[in-house]
């Protein structure tokens, strides 16, 4: 295990891409008129892409001309002050082909708000990285 400067341990790739692959909720982070805006999305990955579900006219639309976004998941158990972190840095596209839209539309991603949203945007994983944080084990032999 290697471990950052802070004390966090740093994961690997495929960890952090299973991780991913576990979590249904994160957050893209966006410029919308030259302002960082993050938005809670939900999200499923698909080949080695991030997939979300959006209407026309959403926020997202800033994100549909190639632009380099940030993807963030993440859980935490406050109580025993552990947790992950997993970043994704990509690249976002709308997914226009008819016969990868339809093969999409079988994946698990199910929109939380109406249902009239049927624009798929892609962000390909091409940099992750995550972190986790342990607690360490109690001291042995402390008085």
């Amino acid at each position: 295990m290697q471990f950052d400067r802070n004390g966090l341990e740093i994961l690997c790739r495929a960890e952090c891409l299973r991780l991913l692959a576990g979590a249904r909720i994160g957050r893209v982070g966006l410029s919308v008129g030259a302002l960082p805006t993050v938005l809670p999305v939900n999200f499923a990955v698909v080949d080695d892409a991030i997939v979300l579900r959006t209407a026309p006219g959403s926020k997202l639309d800033a994100a549909l001309a190639n632009a380099v976004v940030a993807f963030e998941v993440d859980s935490f158990d406050p109580l025993y002050h552990t947790g992950w972190s997993v970043l994704v840095q990509g690249v976002a596209s709308e997914v226009v082909d008819p016969a990868e839209r339809e093969r999409l539309r079988t994946a698990p991603l199910r929109p939380w708000a109406d249902h009239d949203r049927d624009r798929f945007v892609r962000i390909y994983i091409d940099l992750v990285s995550g972190r986790r944080l342990v607690q360490p084990p109690p001291s042995q032999g402390a008085a």
